[in-house]
């Protein structure tokens, strides 16, 4: 169990536990750094950071992922220790979140279209007020019966070109680091595999400006992680990690901290955003 965990979502994405749940959580389970890191929406740093203040010991770092496009499919970028305020940033952010909803409009259409339809009004009860995304889907499937387990949602149906998946506007990789670093932030490569070069990306990535990359992550096995360990090395990247914990079927997700994320990781990005753990 470690107690560094880069990739945490909420309820203001498409986590189940508001950002304060979150932080009890993690101070409950003797976390010493995490990162609220919600799709395309910053809303929920205030409210952790203020939970943190009463989680000693505990240290929030302010992020976000945001969506990106390349050839091949999407790829994910984390900001760590981004300025929520940021008008440019809550913008693009907000721009992007109008996307979204088109688009789980258009999933769900699919969806009824192959024969497994779901209530949509019910996909956006699920989101609350939060931004909806594709385990709010992922969820009303499951409680229609169409599906066993959330990962079958997205093995059957909503991975990037399955037979209900729909793209969305996004901005590519490139611009999102910039955006991130305009931000104050320090950009990161979320779960890298999800592209096919993946050298190609972080060598691209690296010149526009990239910090790091996800190395300990999920159920990256010890070779994956040994590959990533190793680009980050070649290309002076910060290895980072996270559950990239959405709290959706806790019997089959990993909780937060069960990611071995080592301490250097926080230790070396807060170093380089001259802030302390």
């Amino acid at each position: 169990m470690s107690t560094i965990d880069l990739h945490i979502h909420s309820t203001v994405s498409d986590g189940v536990y508001t950002p304060t749940e979150v932080v009890n959580k993690a101070a409950r389970a003797g976390m010493t750094v995490i990162a609220l890191a919600d799709h395309d929406n910053v809303d929920g740093i205030a409210e952790a950071l203020e939970a943190a203040e009463a989680a000693p010991g505990l240290t929030v770092i302010p992020g976000v992922e945001i969506s990106t496009d390349v050839p091949d499919g999407e790829v994910h970028m984390l900001g760590y220790f981004i300025d929520p305020t940021h008008p440019e940033l809550l913008s693009a952010l907000a721009a992007m979140r109008g996307s979204r909803e088109t688009r789980a409009q258009q999933m769900v259409e699919k969806l009824a279209g192959l024969g497994f339809p779901v209530d949509w009004a019910r996909v956006q009860e699920l989101a609350g007020d939060g931004t909806i995304g594709r385990p709010h889907i992922a969820q009303a499937l499951l409680e229609a019966g169409h599906i066993a387990t959330i990962q079958e949602a997205f093995a059957r149906f909503l991975a990037w070109g399955g037979p209900a998946y729909v793209g969305r506007d996004k901005m590519n990789p490139e611009d999102a680091i910039g955006l991130i670093r305009r931000a104050g932030g320090l950009p990161v490569l979320a779960h890298p595999f999800t592209s096919n070069n993946t050298e190609s990306l972080v060598a691209a990535l690296k010149e526009s400006g990239l910090a790091g990359m996800e190395a300990y992550y999920k159920a990256y096995t010890p070779g994956e992680i040994a590959i990533l360990v190793g680009l980050a090395d070649k290309y002076g990247l910060i290895a980072t990690g996270g559950t990239d914990y959405h709290g959706l079927d806790e019997k089959a997700e990993m909780a937060i901290g069960e990611t071995d994320v080592p301490l250097k990781a926080a230790e070396e990005l807060t170093a380089l955003a001259g802030k302390q753990v």
